[in-house]
């Protein structure tokens, strides 16, 4: 029923006068910053020092996907050397996320694993990392290609999967001895029952089967992306006896309080911070999670200001 309601909101949220609307108006800006930092580098450094200060770690993403113009992608790959640059600069304990379709991904693949390479040889250089996002499951064989190439180059990389796609627990035992850390986070697109589970005690159920499977790797950090405060205690518990870096991770300004409770027990937790003006395909994916904020988007949609 979930997945239903999710696809119903996209349904709505994708047409192309909402997102107009939405768009153009300070009440669709506002209800942004509900989970985007902003839209420039100056303010996410604001957003992720604050963050540290109160005890978080941070994945910065500069928000875009799907580039298909050369410029814009090359653009993308220095906004990400700049991002890496300031995190330096400022002392941050901080990441950064990258969507390889913005780089240029099915489009022009060598342009993207070459800018894929100059984002993670300047992180290597700055002392920090990166972490591949997943998109849609028609990307997964290549973005996982691209990951392996770069990865055992430099070795600083992490790469997401997603626990609802049926490849996954292949995916895991394929990418995790190469390093690095694995980003495991249930899944945000909708995909059709070939390729992903569909039922939410399903994806819950692989989700933890995954994990515990993740534990078990020395040499790879796992990164447990989840607000499922069910997946949460579970994770704890299969990490119990484990000895080596683990993480949490969860999105900017989703259950605060319950990423609060999370640092003050003394667990690592990442907070993923995105920013950028190609805010809103990531707006409607996060109300698809939650519908109930549909109600905050729909006066957006409706305001004239």
């Amino acid at each position: 029923m979930a997945n239903l309601i999710g696809r119903a909101v996209l349904g709505v949220t994708n047409r192309s006068i909402v997102r107009s609307a939405v768009m153009r108006t300070r009440p669709g800006r506002a209800l942004s910053r509900r989970f985007v930092a902003g839209e420039l580098l100056d303010d996410v450094i604001a957003v992720a020092k604050d963050l540290n200060d109160r005890g978080f770690r941070v994945s910065l993403d500069h928000l875009g996907e799907y580039v298909t113009d050369e410029t814009k992608a090359l653009q993308a790959r220095d906004d990400y050397l700049a991002a890496i640059d300031a995190i330096a600069a400022n002392g941050l304990d901080a990441n950064v996320s990258v969507k390889l379709t913005q780089l240029g991904l099915g489009t022009n693949d060598d342009l993207a694993r070459r800018s894929l390479g100059a984002i993670a040889r300047r992180a290597a250089e700055r002392g920090t990392t990166v972490t591949i996002d997943m998109e849609d499951a028609t990307l997964t064989e290549a973005t996982i290609q691209m990951y392996e190439v770069v990865q055992q180059e430099f070795g600083i990389l992490g790469i997401a999967i997603q626990a609802y796609l049926h490849r996954s627990v292949d995916d895991i035992a394929r990418v995790a001895p190469l390093g690095g850390h694995i980003r495991l986070c249930k899944g945000a697109y909708a995909e059709p029952s070939e390729v992903a589970l569909q039922s939410g005690d399903d994806i819950d159920t692989n989700f933890d089967l995954l994990v515990d499977k993740l534990m078990k790797y020395e040499t790879t950090v796992p990164a447990i992306a989840t607000h499922d405060e069910a997946r949460i205690a579970a994770a704890e518990r299969s990490a119990a006896d484990r000895i080596h870096p683990w993480e949490f991770q969860m999105l900017y300004g989703v259950r605060t309080k319950m990423q609060g409770k999370i640092i003050e027990s003394g667990r690592p937790l990442r907070v993923y911070v995105p920013y950028g003006d190609a805010w809103y395909p990531y707006l409607t994916r996060r109300l698809a999670e939650r519908p109930a904020n549909m109600l905050f988007f729909a006066r957006a949609a409706l305001s004239r200001g």
